[in-house]
This record gives structure tokens, sequence and C-alpha cells, in this order.
């Protein structure tokens, strides 16, 4: 990936065994600068569009569809945050029951259910009383319209319709289905969903990304400074 050679180099105090003396060192890439990245980035949101990965979709053809160069996947992945490809990444629809099935055992596990989530319920003036999507256990209630002065009747919205609950003191999800049981499955398919949408950098602000890119992860003047891509740790043992 391009973004490695980007990184600079530092002179490691070798740890191999066959080394001569404790001067000895050798040139890894300097994992650590990427630190400095995250917070330019955190600086310049406006700079960003959002985009929603496609099934079967790479860091590398992203990068190739919105900046004409594969080699660009490092961008890709830095812009969205991303800062484990194996986990962070969604995988495609079809691997999804698999990965579940592993995950939870059995296609009877995979089906039970992971929590419940609200539906939406407002009063007669249409003011929300109960938020959608809120994620509550079986035993969830909620003070009814009974208690409520007047005649302000409560009505539940969901994906089925308008349901107008009936008028009183309390309401549970087992009489009143005021939220929806959500499985292993369905909460595995609805995480994977949410790893599609990202952050992208627009293509107009590409080149100079990569130049400031180059400047953060730059080596400054020090004690330690060779080059501006290379630098060098302390010895630390002095002994041959």
């Amino acid at each position: 990936m391009g973004y490695f050679n980007l990184l600079p180099n530092i002179l490691y105090q070798s740890p191999l065994s066959h080394k001569i003396s404790s001067g000895d060192f050798v040139a890894v890439k300097n994992l650590f600068r990427s630190a400095k990245l995250f917070d330019y980035l955190s600086d310049n949101a406006t700079l960003f569009n959002k985009y929603v990965i496609e099934d079967g979709e790479r860091p590398d053809t992203i990068a190739e569809k919105l900046y004409g160069n594969s080699s660009y996947d490092y961008v890709i992945i830095l812009i969205a945050g991303i800062t484990n490809i194996n986990h962070q990444w969604p995988v495609q629809d079809y691997q999804t029951y698999d990965i579940t099935l592993a995950k939870y055992g059995s296609e009877i596990a995979m089906n039970d259910i992971h929590h419940y989530e609200t539906f939406e319920i407002k009063d007669s003036q249409g003011h929300q009383i109960l938020p959608p999507n809120l994620i509550v256990d079986k035993d969830f209630k909620m003070d009814g319209s009974a208690l409520r002065f007047g005649t302000n009747r409560f009505t539940l919205i969901s994906q089925a319709g308008n349901t107008q609950l009936d008028d009183k003191n309390e309401y549970t999800i087992a009489t009143d289905n005021i939220a929806r049981a959500v499985t292993n499955f369905e909460y595995e398919i609805t995480e994977n969903e949410k790893l599609r949408k990202i952050d992208v950098l627009r293509r107009n602000y590409l080149q100079i990304f990569v130049n400031d890119l180059k400047d953060i992860l730059s080596y400054d003047k020090s004690s330690n400074y060779i080059t501006r891509s290379l630098a060098q740790t302390q010895v630390t043992d002095l002994a041959t």
C-alpha cells in the first residue's frame, strides 16, 4: 500500500541475536508517526463527502473510481478512520450468514433475540412520547395515556402502519408491541451495513492532502534527526 512508502524510517537499535554490538541499528518504518495524522483529519471535516460502500468494493477499487488510481487506497482507509481493515470494512452480503453462524454456533442461536428496538409513539397533538430505535430489554415498559389529563390518546408508528394504543396506565412489549425483537442475525446484518457508510476525500483536495500528509509524517529537526525521512533512536546499552 502506498501509505507505507510515505512513512519515514527510523534506525532502531538492533534486537537481532547475531548483532555485533549495541551500536548496530536496523531501519524500520515508524508506524507511530500516523498518530499525528488523526489530529489533522479531525480539523478538516469540510473536505469530505459521504460514500456508501457497495457490496464487494475494496479500498483500491474505490480509489480507482474516485481518483482514477488504485494506489490511493490508503487515502480511502485513512479518511474513513479505519485502523483495522479486517474488522472495520464491510463483508459481502453472502458472507454475513457464514460469519454469523460461526459466531453464534447454530442457526437456532442465530435467530435468538439479541435485543428489542422501540417503535415511535406520538400523542394526539403529534408530540413524540417515545423515540424509535431505542435499544431496550424485554421488560421495557412506559407510562400509558390514561395517566395524562384529557383525551390524549397515543399512536404507535411502525412499518405495518399507525396503531392507536388502548387508553391505559402502562404499555409493555409483551402486551402492546411497543418494541420489536431483533435477532442475532439481524443485528449482525445491521452492524455490517453501518460499516458501509464512510467519509471520502473530495477529488480536488487529493494532491493537497497527499502533500500535507508527507509533511505531517516527515521528521522535524531534533537530536535524533538525520533527514526528513530518517531518524535514529537513542543507544540504550553501550556494551560491545
